[in-house]
């Protein structure tokens, strides 16, 4: 009667222990307590859009054949690109180690002794013994291990391929950037030409009588202003040209670029970019995978408060039996299993399921601020693109009516009818027109990258 009621008394107790286990095995799902999560897991559920910008293939969206070089050799050998994908490798790796945990160790440890008393013979002994030892898992230790080593890769990868999309995106912001600066230097050059010959023309008109020597310095000190600011462009052209050294991996150099670059962006721009768009970013999807791995994180620091078993298996052949030394030698096998309950470990396993809830949930908020810094870095992008273009045309119908503010201003200092002021003002106001307008067009090409790139463009 006392077995049958201590056998009872197991049975409901390893129920028990059963019943409250049953979260161990659970794979994650996406919690949906709130509407951005809710939002987020029927996304992640719908069918991919091809047409969807961000899901374009980035030779569809770079066209421009310098570039395309550049970023094919960013892609070969950048030194960020190359250590993401190292990182894949070893989750890779790490995960190969998880599954094989599953199986049982083998090791093979042959030995062998000798010892001889008062002078006498050696008496040698040896074994050639192999151990077999299998860590069964009954409350999910190893099951949650691998599938946490699982959710590291699917991580890693998630990370190279936002890697892979930030070295695209720089090289094709720095080779606009770089067009962009020459287009400026080309400008500054010919408007420097175009205000010596002003000074000439101020000069001419001194001696004339025409104007005072007061003219002639304003006009030679507006001609050095350009002067000085060519140098300060130069300068930004060097070092944009060994940013995109850095990025392709070589020596610095100086780098062609196709004459006046420029990016059209597509003609799928909206007033609002799908959610299905943003779960396909893959810093979003990382940390996805970082919520995943802290909850199998969780689940394992549970397992630790349920029992563990252990078999383990030795045999071999010895001539060491019991304490006699027979010779020859003979076949052993032994097997034994131990079961280890956890009672008591110093509070261990009760702060490290707490460390564990108190990191998942902080993958929980990591996960929905970068789910809304991806919403708020598209609109900044689109935003910036329709200002930009809205910018542009304003800026053209300043420059076409400063233009013919100088050619007035300068015919009518001829005439007489105006002052070298007016002039100068004039020709410092188109240049200032002629540079933001070249700079209105570099935010609009980047505006279009960093759309695609925001949109987890890349692939």
């Amino acid at each position: 009667m006392k077995i049958k009621y201590m056998a009872r008394v197991a049975a409901v107790a390893l129920g028990v222990i059963m019943l409250g286990s049953c979260n161990i095995y659970k794979k994650f799902e996406m919690p949906q307590d709130s509407a951005l999560t809710e939002e987020y897991v029927k996304a992640r559920q719908a069918q991919p859009d091809s047409t969807a910008f961000g899901n374009l293939r980035w030779e569809q969206v770079f066209t421009d054949p310098v570039l395309v070089d550049l970023i094919n050799r960013a892609l070969v050998n950048n030194t960020n690109l190359r250590n993401a994908k190292l990182n894949v490798d070893i989750a890779h790796a790490q995960l190969k180690g998880a599954k094989l945990s599953f199986f049982p160790s083998l090791a093979l440890a042959p030995n062998g002794a000798g010892s001889s008393y008062s002078g006498g013979k050696f008496s040698w002994t040896y074994q050639l013994p192999a151990a077999v030892s299998w860590e069964v898992d009954i409350f999910g230790k190893l099951l949650n291990t691998k599938r946490g080593a699982q959710a590291a890769l699917l991580q890693s990868e998630a990370y190279h391929q936002a890697a892979r999309s930030q070295i695209i995106a720089a090289v094709a912001n720095t080779y606009y950037t770089l067009a962009n600066l020459e287009a400026q230097l080309k400008l500054s050059r010919e408007t420097a030409k175009l205000w010596a010959e002003s000074v000439e023309t101020m000069k001419n008109l001194k001696l004339a009588g025409r104007l005072n020597e007061s003219a002639v310095v304003q006009s030679q000190a507006n001609y050095y202003s350009i002067l000085a600011s060519i140098t300060d462009i130069e300068v930004a052209i060097d070092q944009v040209n060994n940013t995109m050294s850095l990025l392709v991996n070589t020596p610095p150099q100086k780098w062609v670029v196709s004459p006046e670059a420029t990016l059209v962006a597509p003609s799928m721009l909206r007033e609002a970019i799908p959610m299905r768009e943003l779960a396909a970013r893959p810093d979003v999807r990382a940390a996805e995978q970082t919520l995943a791995a802290a909850y199998y994180a969780t689940n394992q620091a549970r397992a630790n408060f349920y029992p563990g078993l252990n078999i383990t298996a030795n045999g071999g052949f010895t001539n060491l039996i019991g304490g006699f030394i027979t010779n020859p030698g003979d076949w052993f096998v032994q097997l034994a299993g131990s079961l280890t309950i956890p009672i008591f470990s110093r509070g261990a396993n009760i702060a490290k399921l707490e460390a564990t809830k108190a990191q998942q949930q902080q993958a929980m908020n990591n996960f929905e601020y970068t789910l809304m810094a991806a919403s708020a870095e598209v609109s900044d992008a689109m935003t910036v693109y329709e200002k930009s273009a809205e910018k542009e045309t304003y800026l053209a119908q300043q420059v076409e009516n400063l233009e013919k503010s100088v050619e007035y201003t300068q015919e009518l200092l001829t005439l007489g009818t105006s002052t070298y002021l007016e002039v100068l003002t004039a020709q410092q106001g188109l240049l200032g027109a002629q540079i933001s307008q070249l700079s209105t067009q570099l935010s609009r090409s980047q505006a279009v990258i960093n759309l695609y790139q925001s949109l987890g463009g890349g692939r």
